[in-house]
């Protein structure tokens, strides 16, 4: 009777210590969770501040081309003035930034965007390869592009930046709505407009090249280079649609609830999201259930979902 009781006694404290163990476990899943999405996130910056650095330091400044926003200035004064290095120039320009961003921009992406700058700043003073010898001055600027833009664009993947106008742009766009695409054009036009007649003609026009190759290329990098394709599906056949896309896709699929403003029919709209390569044989299937389906196909930027606090892209 007592080593029954004494047993008894002996589950329950078993149970009770897992009961307390188990919120323990997880807020230290959740903490190493959160390490690993910050390192990933230097890691980010940090490898593509060195790649860009690379483009930089071993084809665009040996070849004397023009950047745009704050790397552009900084290197347009390093030209002029040869003493002044361009990761100091760099730094400096960006303290009022940084003071700005921190005041009205989201604390969690300066924090991230301090540490681009001080690393982006420090690898570039430091790191110096051997130029590469292009006498082709286009061939130079393309692929001075392709190394500067997926240097930024894995950048850009992480949650913060390496400063400069990534900032200024936030901050423009949430006070006065301006666009963020409007305001890197208008600052990279006046940075060329100035190297032009300050520096050198020719290699301001051939920055052109470079600035539009390295656009693509960040483009490219950010969105990914197999972009996702939403859909938004109109039909009667609405659940066997969904039905098949869950099975033999694997894709999931969110009803809307939708009303046809000439027959006032309440029906279901699908909605879901699809890879390029995916989106020929996604058509295929919709129509070989509903030949008369309505289906819009619209670019993707990035597709983000919610796990253990904090976005993942799918």
């Amino acid at each position: 009777m007592i080593s029954g009781i004494y047993g008894i006694l002996i589950a329950r404290n078993k149970k009770d210590m897992k009961a307390m163990a188990l919120p323990a476990l997880m807020r230290l899943e959740k903490t190493v969770i959160a390490q690993k999405f910050i390192f990933y996130n230097l890691g980010l910056i940090s490898l593509g501040s060195i790649i860009y650095v690379y483009g930089l330091n071993s084809i665009l400044v040996p070849q004397g081309f023009l950047n745009g926003g704050i790397v552009g200035i900084s290197i347009l004064i390093h030209y002029l003035i040869p003493v002044a290095g361009i990761g100091s120039i760099y730094i400096l320009l960006n303290i009022p930034l940084v003071f700005m961003g921190w005041m009205h921009v989201s604390r969690t992406f300066m924090l991230y965007t301090l540490f681009g700058i001080l690393f982006f700043s420090v690898i570039t003073a430091t790191f110096h390869p051997k130029a590469l010898v292009i006498s082709d001055h286009i061939l130079a600027a393309l692929l001075a592009g392709v190394l500067c833009g997926a240097g930024d664009g894995i950048i850009l993947r992480s949650m913060g930046s390496a400063g400069g106008l990534d900032i200024l742009s936030v901050y423009l766009n949430k006070k006065f709505g301006l666009r963020i695409g409007s305001i890197f054009f208008a600052s990279n036009a006046l940075v060329l407009t100035a190297g032009a007649f300050l520096y050198d003609v020719d290699r301001a026009l051939y920055s052109i090249v470079f600035l539009y190759t390295s656009g693509r290329v960040m483009d490219a990098i950010i969105t990914g280079f197999n972009k996702r394709k939403s859909l938004l599906v109109i039909s009667d056949y609405s659940q066997d649609i969904a039905d098949t896309i869950l099975k033999k896709k694997g894709r999931g699929v969110t009803f809307l609830n939708g009303e046809g403003a000439f027959t006032q029919k309440a029906r279901k709209v699908l909605f879901t999201i699809t890879t390029l390569i995916e989106l020929p044989k996604m058509k295929e299937l919709i129509l070989s259930i509903d030949p008369d389906a309505l289906i819009v196909v619209n670019d993707t930027l990035e597709v983000l979902r919610k796990q253990h606090g904090q976005g993942r892209e799918f």
